[in-house]
């Protein structure tokens, strides 16, 4: 792995608050495209998942999706039910954070993009029972607006305009609609 992603990695155990926001931040940026060193991180990303720190939790989940583009091996595939389950955290800011970046997987293929679809279809029709639901599917219908974005897949928007169609209160259908303007 290169030195400066062993660095910036190391960075987020600092002490220095400023320090490790600037690492978070510049691993985002590398992993907007593909890089080589994915798989160097994934398995500690992965016990991440589960760790008792919420913030490395919440590095995880979002380190994970935007890594997925670099995953020829598709383990997000057989990954994807722990990073799912951050999304569901009882730090609400930390299952916020890895629902805001979970559309970043399905720019990994077709296989991907099908799965996040499905469980966010799923949530979106079954969640009605969880905390702040308003927001969660706002972040949904954000997250599909984004990967829309980057796709250009119409089954992508006619998904988001269907559930937005189901939303019963007006005040949010008018609020998930702003979101496709």
């Amino acid at each position: 792995m290169d030195s400066n992603i062993q660095s910036l990695f190391k960075n987020l155990e600092s002490d220095d608050k400023e320090a490790q926001l600037d690492a978070f931040k510049s691993i985002l940026d590398e992993t907007t495209d593909e890089v080589d060193w994915a798989y160097d991180v994934w398995d500690m990303l992965i016990e991440w998942l589960t760790d008792v720190d919420n913030h490395q939790r919440s590095r995880a989940a979002q380190f994970l999706s935007a890594l997925a583009i670099s995953d020829p091996e598709q383990r997000m595939l057989e990954d994807f039910p722990m990073l799912w389950k951050v999304t569901k955290d009882p730090k609400f800011v930390t299952a916020r954070h890895s629902l805001q970046s979970i559309w970043k997987i399905g720019l990994a293929g077709e296989e991907q993009k099908l799965m996040v679809l499905n469980h966010i279809i799923d949530r979106f029709q079954n969640g009605l029972g969880e905390k702040h639901y308003t927001l969660i599917r706002f972040d949904m219908i954000e997250g599909l607006k984004k990967l829309y974005d980057q796709l250009q897949d119409e089954t992508i928007k006619q998904t988001a305009l269907d559930l937005i169609a189901t939303e019963e209160d007006i005040k949010y259908q008018k609020k998930y609609l702003s979101v496709w303007k």
